[in-house]
């Protein structure tokens, strides 16, 4: 069994990215640890191609004192993600995160919570990685949720 397939596969919701990527984020010294073991090698991070375009998104708009330009945020979504693996969703994913969503009656960012679960289904990852369980749990009951950790981050990597 090659190294690669013995690592942990954890999907990054877009909430740890950005933490870890704001150094003044409260979030910072619990979310940085997860993308730096990525960049390592230690463990392989997943994210969804639509979660590039929500990081950039939210990295614009952020309430931060001295906000980033948008060339700063350009580069640091290509540095910070160039470890992790994009995933591509065909139509097929986003359709069943329509169906999910509008079966549900959920309504605003669910939509983007149902297309990253729908890259941890298919990427069959170990878990998915977020500051906020509780947008995932209750209608994806076969997807693993965790939330930042060093002791978790410390047994992963092991």
């Amino acid at each position: 069994m090659g190294h690669e397939q013995s690592m942990k596969k954890v999907l990054f919701d877009t909430n740890i990215l950005v933490a870890g990527t704001i150094e003044g984020h409260q979030e910072h010294k619990d979310c940085f640890p997860w993308m730096l073991s990525v960049k390592q090698g230690q463990i392989q991070g997943f994210i969804s191609t639509h979660a590039i375009a929500e990081f950039y998104g939210v990295m614009t708009r952020l309430p931060l004192p001295h906000p980033p330009n948008p060339q700063h945020i350009y580069h640091a979504t290509t540095h910070n993600l160039a470890a992790f693996h994009a995933v591509d969703l065909k139509i097929e994913d986003y359709l069943k995160a329509i169906r999910i969503v509008a079966t549900l009656n959920i309504t605003l960012g669910g939509i983007d919570h149902a297309l990253i679960a729908q890259v941890a289904l298919r990427e069959k990852v170990d878990f998915l990685l977020t500051l906020t369980p509780q947008n995932f749990t209750g209608w994806q009951t076969n997807i693993t949720i965790k939330t930042p950790d060093k002791h978790l981050l410390l047994a992963t990597v092991a």
